[in-house]
C-alpha cells in the first residue's frame, strides 16, 4: 500500500496532480477539491495517499489531511459507495460535516451530494453510526486562506478545468455549466477559485 507520497507538485489538472518523487518517478493522485485546492506548482507537499485496484486500473487517491484519508477509507467500505462517490463527498462536504450528520441521523445533508439518494445516505448513516467518534472535534476547517490558487490561466481553459472536474466528481454537464456560470466573476481568474465557488452554487451555499 502506498501510504503517503512526498515530491514536488508537477502538474495540475482538476481533480488530478502529477506529483514528482525525488526518485523520478511522477504519480497522478486524484483529490477531493478542498484538497486540490491546496497545491501550487512547484511547490514540495506530502499527500496521504490510498491505492485502489480493480482489474481495469490502478487509482491513487490523496488528500492533504490524514483524517480525510480515514474517513475515505471508512467510506469506501460501505456497500455502495466507492472511492468517487467517497471522493464526491469530500469534495462536496468537509469531514466535520460527514461526521455532523451521521450523528444527527442527517440523510439531507448527504443527499446534496452528487449521486448519492436518500436510501444510499440513510445507508452511510447506518453504517458509519459511532465509527468516527475516534475523530473527535472536528469542527475546525481550514480557512479560505489556505486554498492557494495558481497562476492565472486563459479564462477558457479554467472553465474547461472545472467543467471537467465537477462532472468527475458526479455533476451533469448542465449542472456544472450553470454552477460555473453563476460562480463567474471578475475577481474568479484561477482554476482553483473558480472550483470551489461552483462548487459552493452546487452545495447550496
Amino acid at each position: 500500500m502506498i501510504g503517503m507520497i512526498t515530491g514536488q507538485v508537477h502538474s495540475l489538472n482538476a481533480p488530478v496532480a502529477c506529483v514528482m518523487t525525488a526518485g523520478g518517478v511522477g504519480y497522478e493522485i486524484e483529490l477531493p477539491i478542498p484538497s486540490f485546492c491546496q497545491l501550487i506548482l512547484g511547490n514540495h507537499i506530502s499527500v496521504y495517499t490510498h491505492l485502489v485496484v480493480r482489474e481495469d486500473a490502478h487509482s491513487l487517491f490523496g488528500f492533504i489531511d490524514k483524517q480525510d484519508r480515514d474517513v475515505f477509507r471508512k467510506l469506501i467500505k460501505i456497500n455502495g459507495v466507492g472511492a468517487k462517490m467517497a471522493v464526491a463527498m469530500l469534495s462536496t462536504l468537509t469531514a466535520s460535516e460527514i461526521k455532523r450528520a451521521v450523528d444527527q441521523d442527517n440523510d439531507v445533508a448527504l443527499v446534496r451530494v452528487p449521486g448519492i439518494g436518500k436510501k444510499t445516505a440513510q445507508r452511510i448513516i447506518l453504517d458509519l453510526k459511532g465509527k468516527l467518534a475516534e475523530f473527535g472535534d472536528m469542527s475546525a476547517e481550514p480557512s479560505d486562506g489556505l486554498f492557494a490558487d495558481t497562476t492565472s490561466a486563459n479564462p477558457m481553459q479554467i472553465i474547461a478545468e472545472v467543467e471537467s472536474a465537477l462532472i468527475s466528481l458526479g455533476y451533469k454537464e448542465k449542472e456544472a455549466q450553470a454552477a460555473i456560470k453563476a460562480a463567474q466573476s471578475d475577481d474568479v481568474t484561477t482554476t482553483q477559485a473558480l472550483l470551489k465557488a461552483a462548487l459552493r452554487q452546487l452545495s447550496g451555499f
